[in-house]
């Protein structure tokens, strides 16, 4: 009996597929069977299930409309989804995976670009070169140029990181590099788990009180949604670093803007409750010299796109040769992720 083609749909906008596929990961996906591909720019709920007739295994990553119940009932040969994205809460519905769907990821792939990124808001506010650059544009001397600006030592700070998933340990390891003390808030990492990774574990009160820099990598649940507040901003230190490049769920996102209307912290924003960010947004104003902001940019390099692409190829190679998956998401994984 002639073995049967296995059939890859690719459920990726044309950005999407450009972002995340060269030339060499498209040859070695289509090396891999029959690869159905979307016909236009965009990709809509009917497509998908056009796509999907027959198919065994999925790439799907931003812009895949979302799965449901109904949608494993109509293809009931689909056995894996390989999201080249990080979060799959909003992609696969928790009762595919008990029916048996397998879901991978990229997420681990994604981790690498926002710890560049955070460690480089970090340097630039401990060195003050935006200031820098600034006080000499506008014909500032020399010397009072740099007089003006305190310059701090990253490896010097002690760093508060809110959550040791991918993206925090990633985080923790440049940190630990530099030299710095780094206190970790995570009900899963225990002492053992805190001495490997060369960090403290401490509770949050804790953690913003001594932190001179501290960084967000949390999940969005119900018991982390908020949980910073006016009073756990009030803990901070006079002069901290406040980062956020994982959700702006987790914050009181007035509360942190009257902190930094006050001048008593500075921060760099990456995400917030409204994005894109309106043009009226006071985190727009110019007269916040305190706070820096980007547009949820943390996770977007070149290079890390095209690793989170070439993952997922490879996970579907891995799959179709039924060889362990090296980035699968649980059921039980699914309650603590983001």
């Amino acid at each position: 009996m002639t073995k049967q083609t296995p059939v890859i749909a690719v459920l990726l906008t044309e950005k999407t597929r450009r972002m995340m596929l060269d030339d060499g990961s498209i040859a070695q996906l289509n090396g891999l069977g029959d690869v159905r591909w979307p016909a236009g720019p965009t990709i809509g709920a009917g497509e998908v299930d056009a796509l999907l007739q027959g198919a065994t295994a999925c790439l799907t990553g931003w812009g895949t409309p979302a799965f449901d119940v109904a949608t494993r009932q109509r293809h009931p040969q689909l056995a894996l989804v390989a999201h080249s994205a990080g979060s799959v809460r909003t992609l696969v519905p928790a009762q595919l995976f008990d029916e048996g769907l397998r879901v991978t990821h990229a997420a681990s792939k994604i981790a690498a670009s926002v710890a560049e990124f955070v460690v480089a808001e970090a340097l630039l506010a401990m060195r003050g070169i935006p200031l820098l650059h600034h006080g000499l544009r506008s014909g500032g001397e020399w010397l009072d140029v740099r007089a003006s600006v305190p310059q701090r030592l990253l490896g010097g700070q002690s760093v508060g990181i809110v959550g040791a998933g991918y993206v925090g340990r990633s985080v923790i390891r440049l940190l630990v590099a530099f030299g710095c003390r780094v206190l970790v808030v995570d009900p899963m990492l225990d002492a053992d788990k805190a001495a490997a990774l060369g960090v403290t574990s401490v509770s949050l009160d804790d953690m913003l009180a001594q932190s001179d820099v501290v960084s967000l990598h949390a999940p969005v649940l119900p018991a982390t949604r908020r949980m910073i507040g006016a009073r756990e901003l009030a803990l901070l230190r006079p002069g901290a670093l406040f980062i956020n490049t994982a959700r702006s769920q987790l914050v009181d996102e007035a509360a942190l803007l009257a902190e930094i209307r006050s001048g008593r912290i500075r921060a760099a924003l990456d995400v917030f409750d409204d994005e894109p960010l309106p043009q009226d947004s006071p985190f727009r104003d110019p007269a916040l010299g305190n706070v820096t902001i980007s547009p949820h940019a943390a996770g977007h390099t070149e290079e890390g796109h095209r690793s989170q692409g070439q993952a997922m190829v490879d996970e579907i190679r891995r799959h179709l040769r039924n060889e362990p998956l090296w980035h699968e998401v649980s059921r039980a994984m699914l309650e603590t992720m983001a």
